[in-house]
């Protein structure tokens, strides 16, 4: 097993939550780095024609790094902040490109105008200009993938077998984590 517990992404950015207890490569960082960054690399390149049709102009490559929380709150605190980063990063560019693309805006009258903007004043120029509320956004967009490993039962076998699920979810509030405290453990 991999000890992986749950990954949390958005953009060109992913975490990866290892058990405490995990043993993989004898928890030596730039072995767990390396192979993490390599696996994640091939398998986004594998996978990316069953997400996207545009086809990769040139091979995409991530950086890593290991980072040991020393509690449980540490752990949540930074993945909140990641899902916050996510926020704020996808309500800037839905607004930059909806006055762009519907607002006829060129990209240089664009960032001036958000220069020094709100996440409210951003959602009142969707709104009152545009007409879109940022809420009816995919969640995707809003608040990132969280993959975690849940059972099922297979029904030829009867047996369990884990299977990933992909959430687009809040993970900043206390609900998702207590309704799965494994992950954290």
């Amino acid at each position: 097993s991999s000890g992986i517990n749950a990954e949390y992404g958005q953009s060109d950015e992913y975490s990866f939550v290892f058990k405490r207890t995990s043993t993989l490569y004898s928890r030596r960082a730039s072995k767990i780095i390396s192979t993490v960054c390599s696996m994640f690399t091939g398998h986004y390149v594998f996978n990316w024609s069953k997400f996207c049709s545009t086809p990769l102009k040139s091979p995409p490559s991530f950086d890593g790094r290991v980072i040991l929380y020393p509690t449980e709150r540490d752990l949540r605190n930074y993945l909140s902040w990641r899902q916050a980063d996510c926020h704020i990063n996808n309500l800037y560019n839905t607004c930059f490109w909806t006055l762009v693309q519907q607002g006829g805006l060129t990209t240089q009258q664009a960032e001036k105008r958000l220069n020094g903007s709100f996440s409210a004043d951003k959602n009142e120029i969707l709104f009152s200009e545009f007409g879109l509320n940022y809420n009816d956004e995919p969640a995707v967009y809003r608040k990132g993938s969280t993959i975690v490993r849940t059972s099922s039962v297979d029904e030829e076998t009867q047996r369990k077998k884990k299977v990933l699920e992909v959430l687009h979810c809040d993970i900043i509030g206390d609900a998702f984590w207590e309704e799965r405290p494994e992950l954290i453990v």
